[in-house]
């Protein structure tokens, strides 16, 4: 499964919910016909029979789910896909899902941390980089990423450990 978004809570009187996506764009959550809502790895499948943006969040009415007290229900769970329905990447791309927990290390060596996460700045997406109590913020940009190694598990960049 691939975590895609967290249920924000109920909208309105009749089942529906607000999700707040981590997509890149809005539009894609709402683009899947099946989603899969839990916590810890606790899945529960869910038919999506319509879905619509709402500024930065997504609307949805899902099969069963009929009144504004049982969606309430499902506020601050996970809201995920399989990885199969996903499209693939091109070569140079990666879902974010793919490197958190990855290692980071610069080009002298030196262990920087593991992503923990990211987000955007609206010029271009941050890497944060967590190591003991510290955080680092790395700049997802060409110029620093050199390589991703998926298989081994880290990245190289081009950033200093004092940064």
């Amino acid at each position: 499964m691939v975590v895609m978004g967290r249920v924000a809570g109920a909208y309105g009187v009749r089942g529906w919910i607000k999700v707040q996506p981590y997509t890149e764009s809005v539009q894609n959550l709402a683009e899947y016909g099946r989603w899969w809502i839990g916590s810890a790895g606790n899945w529960q499948e869910w038919k999506v029979l319509q879905a619509k943006v709402h500024g930065a969040t997504v609307l949805a009415k899902l099969e069963g789910l009929d009144v504004r007290e049982t969606a309430a229900l499902l506020k601050g769970r996970e809201v995920a896909v399989p990885r199969e329905a996903m499209p693939p990447t091109a070569e140079d791309e990666h879902y974010w899902t793919d490197l958190i927990g990855l290692e980071v290390v610069n080009l002298q060596g030196e262990v920087l941390g593991k992503v923990a996460g990211h987000f955007s700045n609206g010029a271009h997406d941050i890497m944060r980089v967590a190591r003991d109590e510290a955080e680092q913020l790395i700049p997802y940009v060409g110029a620093v990423i050199r390589e991703v190694d998926l298989p081994g598990r880290r990245i190289v960049v081009d950033w200093g450990a004092d940064w």
